[in-house]
């Protein structure tokens, strides 16, 4: 007879082999422990900031506002700068300094303080108190540096920031007219009057804010004395301030019997400027012109007020119309 060898199944075993299969299906229970005794060895720190700040953009710019990147010997700029704390987390920015010291000797950390400022149409949170640049630059790139700290005392240097000084003084070039209207040599809508300079200009210092492109303004052409030398000037929108472009003697020709103005109702005169030549459109006129009868030659008389993008102001030297001698508009 041959024995069985298959082990017996006791309940002891299959007991043992269900309770298993319970204890692999049953989910996961989490307890909720609560601490009563401070324990130093057990607390828990916040990640430290090892990254110092930032610096996006820097710029320096003229006090009197206007364009930015350029200044001149003896005049007064700030410095300004976009700072932010990119440490994770961050810990805040604790102090900002230029080193300006081949600009304004000696202004090695000059601090720049918080809060929101506009330069040349950009907004920066970081700027200097007025500082006076150095009364023998010479025309040239000067370079300057920032030094950015954080709170957790994180701080580094940078560099590669500059400025231009321009000492070049300012000067009217030229005046021009052109016939926009429908009769030559007649003042009329549409008509253009050009001053141009030696280099570019601030758009600011002839109309504060102002940024260069496309403005309303109110041309006024003026009787002269006789029958000639009548003169042309600009003025603002409301037409109750005088914009500082000078004055334009239109010559030997009658160009008008009385005082008109264009735009000052109607179509707007308008007023552009392209690097260094301001360009005026007229607009509607109060009254009828004269046709001019002779030919002649426009002078300007600049006015000082007007400066390039560095600061210097413009000479008043008067510039004769450049070309043969023409009747104007």
């Amino acid at each position: 007879m041959t024995a069985n060898l298959r082990p017996a199944i006791t309940a002891a075993a299959i007991a043992a082999v269900l309770l298993g299969a319970a204890a692999v299906a049953r989910p996961s229970v989490w307890g909720n422990f609560t601490a009563t005794v401070p324990s130093a060895g057990n607390s828990i720190t916040a990640a430290k900031d090892f990254r110092a700040p930032t610096a996006s953009a820097a710029t320096i710019g003229k006090s009197a506002g206007g364009a930015t990147g350029y200044i001149k010997k003896g005049g007064t700029y700030y410095v300004y700068a976009n700072v932010s704390d990119s440490g994770n987390p961050a810990s805040g920015i604790s102090t900002v300094t230029a080193n300006v010291d081949a600009i304004t000797s000696g202004s090695t950390a000059v601090a720049l303080s918080a809060g929101s400022f506009t330069a040349g149409g950009v907004t920066y949170n970081r700027r200097s108190a007025a500082l006076t640049a150095g009364t023998g630059l010479a025309n040239g790139s000067y370079a300057y540096s920032l030094t950015l700290t954080d709170v957790a005392g994180n701080s580094s240097t940078e560099s590669g920031f500059s400025v231009i000084v321009d000492n070049t003084g300012l000067t009217g070039s030229d005046v021009q007219t052109t016939n926009g209207g429908s009769t030559a040599g007649l003042a009329q809508a549409g008509d253009k009057v050009a001053f141009t300079y030696n280099e570019a200009v601030d758009p600011n210092s002839i109309l504060s804010g102002w940024t260069g492109a496309a403005t309303s303004v109110v041309v006024r052409l003026n009787n002269g004395s006789g029958s000639s030398n009548d003169t042309l000037t600009i003025y603002n929108a409301a037409n109750a301030a005088q914009l500082p472009l000078g004055s334009v003697n239109l010559g030997r020709a009658d160009y008008t019997s009385a005082n008109l103005t264009f735009g000052a109702s109607g179509t707007a005169s308008t007023m552009v400027l392209s690097g260094a030549t301001v360009t005026i459109t007229l607009g509607t006129q109060s009254a009828a012109a004269i046709t001019a009868g002779a030919t002649g030659a426009m002078t300007w008389t600049p006015s000082a007020t007007v400066t390039d993008i560095a600061g210097n102001n413009a000479s008043t030297t008067a510039v004769t119309e450049s070309g043969a001698a023409d009747r104007e508009f």
